[in-house]
């Protein structure tokens, strides 16, 4: 075979692995701690097959280099088998981001979905559809893959995780009256959980929190590094995004998932800031919005 050939053929090769790189990175893990289950092949299967229905399945038209994929981890919980192939669960869904010109990773979304109901077979393989309902596996998979697309979108262009809200708006459509009895997250019956998570994210009053998202990372965390007064200045500002849509509308879903990721971050940031106003004003406005945290922030000041 000719050089040239053979070179173009590897280039292709290349081009044609980046092109079809998936979106999403995510390490899965199925805990059995508070149930008893005999086949632990049966556990071993469903995180198998869970991982590869995230991370083998393209979400989106974009194309994604493999070191550009979303990383993301989601821990289950089973709670429960009221029969035969059945689980309740509890689910915790971290979604992180590189943070540029370094090696740190940066916490997107931490959040606790204490309602997870599915029905899972190894003998039933996992599929998805965007305008019908499969089975609450896979909407609940497929949901919160678009919800960790989005925010990382959010994060680096201002409101661009619009479309991909869009679509997990539509998962919650199609499950919502077809999900299991005992599932309520679907819907706004209860006051914590992944509808209003999306209703949060899709809120106009609360558009404050996603713009304050894309001030935040990408004109905040970014610049960090060459920049600390400019970054740290466009965290304030995005800080005083979130206090507005705090005062609009008290104890929203939304803010304490931004909080339950960012506070200990958001506290080593400030803590090493020379400018003791800020860090006084910063302190003030947080110990307001997040008084859950307000211990981490006071150490803002001892420094």
């Amino acid at each position: 075979m000719p050089k040239s050939l053979l070179l173009f053929l590897l280039m292709w090769c290349c081009t044609a692995i980046v092109a079809t790189a998936q979106e999403l990175n995510c390490e899965v893990r199925v805990s059995t701690e508070n149930v008893t289950i005999a086949d632990r092949q049966l556990v071993s299967q469903m995180e198998k097959d869970i991982s590869q229905f995230l991370n083998k399945r393209r979400w989106t038209n974009e194309t994604y280099r493999p070191e550009e994929r979303i990383n993301c981890k989601l821990f289950i919980g089973i709670q429960a088998i009221p029969q035969s192939g059945t689980y309740q669960a509890t689910a915790r869904i971290i979604s992180s981001r590189p943070v540029y010109g370094t090696g740190y990773e940066t916490n997107l979304l931490t959040f606790a979905d204490k309602g997870w109901v599915f029905n899972y077979s190894p003998q039933n393989p996992l599929d998805y559809s965007e305008t019908s309902f499969v089975s609450n596996l896979s909407s609940l998979l497929s949901f919160y893959a678009y919800i960790v697309i989005g925010m990382d979108h959010d994060s680096f262009a201002r409101m661009g995780g619009s479309p991909y809200y869009d679509v997990a708006r539509q998962i919650v459509a199609n499950a919502a009256s077809q999900t299991l009895e005992n599932d309520k997250g679907w819907k706004d019956t209860e006051s914590r959980n992944r509808y209003w998570l999306l209703n949060n994210l899709q809120d106009p009053q609360l558009e404050a929190c996603r713009t304050a998202l894309y001030a935040y990372y990408r004109q905040g965390l970014d610049i960090f590094i060459e920049k600390p007064k400019d970054a740290r200045a466009s965290m304030v500002s995005a800080l005083q995004g979130i206090q507005q849509a705090a005062q609009r509308r008290p104890g929203t879903l939304l803010i304490r998932a931004f909080f339950d990721a960012k506070a200990d971050e958001i506290a080593n940031v400030f803590r090493t800031s020379q400018e003791q106003e800020q860090k006084a004003t910063v302190v003030t406005m947080l110990t307001e919005i997040d008084p859950t945290n307000s211990a981490k922030y006071q150490s803002i000041l001892q420094r």
